[in-house]
């Protein structure tokens, strides 16, 4: 109906005319009639081909505004529009170049991206994630969304967006375990392709702060531990250089008791180095295959001279089949070699000391102390005098002693358990203290498995 509609308006003009001039007598009949069939016929022609070219040119352009032609795709064998059919082959070309441009320009950002070292977040106007890098996603995981519902995160998002200037805030994160970060929020004008409105850069500061706090804790716990046993050693010396000078029975005895306060200091700042080592890592969670049950033989092998010095029995109660757990296996012998020591310490002598090592499955009826996902559980159990509940809860700070004479008496710094706790936060486990006065104490670790293994263990 188009085409006859478009040839009856191309060919009414001729043949009005003729029709005039029919009427008049200037033109005989039949040769009017066949000039006027052959005008149809040519407008009808004419309007075909013109129609055609419209309709092939008129789709070209809708496929080119959805980006679906490529360069050189256009119909340039046009009748009457072949040069339109030429600009539309130029601008076809020229649109798969600037698209082209683009996508290479989106995967240099997201590769800028992808490699920096920091951890960077992507967020859209309505303030939600738009994407993270691979330093994002490695440092906090599934826990990004918690980042961002930070309330001083979103109050620097929203005065970036506000005054479209960079924003800063400092974060307190807690979980999954303590973190300082500074934030800076960094507003996309214009915004970017994949409707990002605001770049938020995270820089961990945790061992500066840690760094920071153990300075101080340093110059007051150590000068404190350290003032005791030094006045020890100087007024044996000044005794030594004095009234002992010649009292041979007394400078033994003396040099016994200075060198017992010499190896009192060399501990503790042994152990103070070592949990100030512990304590810088710890924002980094191990992740090479450890062994557990080829270490726990390995250290009781080591201590079964100090066993039969104390009469104490071990006995080892460990599972055929555990999961494989991700440690550092120098820090889990610490671990293990700081609960065996404070069970001799403070175990009976002549009573049993019982290390376990079993499957923590998870799932119902599994002990609600630990997550409920896979791991395993390491406990050592002594038979010794017990502590107090209302000392539980404290065992674990630093300096911490629930009898100072005696835990000085059998060569404790205080600092045991806080290395046990500071490794097993690093392990991402959870450390579980039971005691019961006159019966003896419980210490348990609990580490996860291996992420794959989890990771199948969990329901679908």
């Amino acid at each position: 109906m188009r085409t006859l509609s478009t040839a009856a308006i191309v060919a009414s003009t001729p043949i009005m005319a003729l029709a005039v001039m029919v009427l008049v007598g200037w033109v005989a009949f039949w040769p009017a009639a066949i000039v006027v069939a052959v005008s149809a016929v040519a407008a009808l022609s004419l309007a075909v081909l013109w129609l055609r070219d419209l309709d092939r040119l008129t789709q070209v352009l809708r496929q080119i505004a959805r980006a679906e032609v490529p360069a050189g795709d256009t119909p340039a064998r046009s009748v009457f529009m072949e040069p339109i059919a030429r600009e539309l082959d130029r601008l076809a070309r020229r649109l798969a170049a600037v698209a082209e441009q683009e996508a290479q320009a989106r995967r240099a950002d997201t590769l800028i991206l992808e490699r920096l070292p920091d951890p960077v977040i992507v967020v859209a106007a309505d303030r939600t994630l738009r994407r993270s890098n691979a330093a994002a996603r490695a440092a906090f995981g599934t826990d990004i969304g918690a980042v961002l519902r930070h309330p001083s995160l979103r109050g620097a998002i929203d005065r970036a967006v506000s005054q479209s200037e960079p924003q800063t805030a400092e974060l307190s994160l807690r979980a999954p375990l303590s973190r300082e970060v500074n934030a800076a929020a960094v507003p996309m004008d214009p915004v970017l392709a994949d409707g990002g409105r605001v770049l938020v850069v995270l820089s961990d500061r945790t061992r500066e702060r840690m760094v920071e706090r153990m300075r101080a804790d340093f110059v007051a716990n150590v000068s404190h531990e350290l003032r005791t046993p030094l006045a020890s050693v100087i007024g044996f010396i000044e005794t030594l250089q004095g009234a002992a000078r010649d009292d041979a029975e007394a400078q033994q005895r003396f040099l016994e008791i200075m060198a017992e306060q010499g190896a009192r200091m060399n501990r503790l700042i042994d152990d103070l180095l070592s949990l100030s080592r512990i304590e810088l890592t710890e924002h980094q969670a191990p992740s090479d295959p450890l062994d557990l049950p080829r270490l726990i033989e390995r250290l009781t092998a080591g201590f079964e001279p100090r066993l039969a010095q104390r009469s104490v029995t071990l006995t080892r109660e460990i599972d055929d089949r555990l999961p494989p757990v991700a440690g550092d296996a120098d820090q889990m012998a610490q671990v293990l070699q700081n609960l065996l020591d404070n069970g001799l310490k403070y175990g009976r002598e002549g009573s049993m000391l019982t290390l376990t090592l079993r499957l923590a499955a998870g799932g119902e009826g599994s002990d609600d102390r630990w997550p409920n996902r896979p791991g395993v559980v390491l406990a050592v159990a002594d038979q010794g005098i017990g502590i107090a509940k209302e000392h539980l809860p404290r065992l674990t700070e630093r300096f911490y002693r629930v009898d100072k004479g005696r835990s000085r008496a059998v060569g404790g710094t205080g600092l045991g358990l806080a290395i046990v706790k500071h490794i097993v936060s690093r392990h991402r486990g959870q450390l579980s203290i039971e005691s019961t006065e006159g019966v003896g104490t419980t210490v348990s670790v609990w580490l996860p498995a291996a992420p794959a293994v989890a990771r199948q263990a969990e329901p679908a």
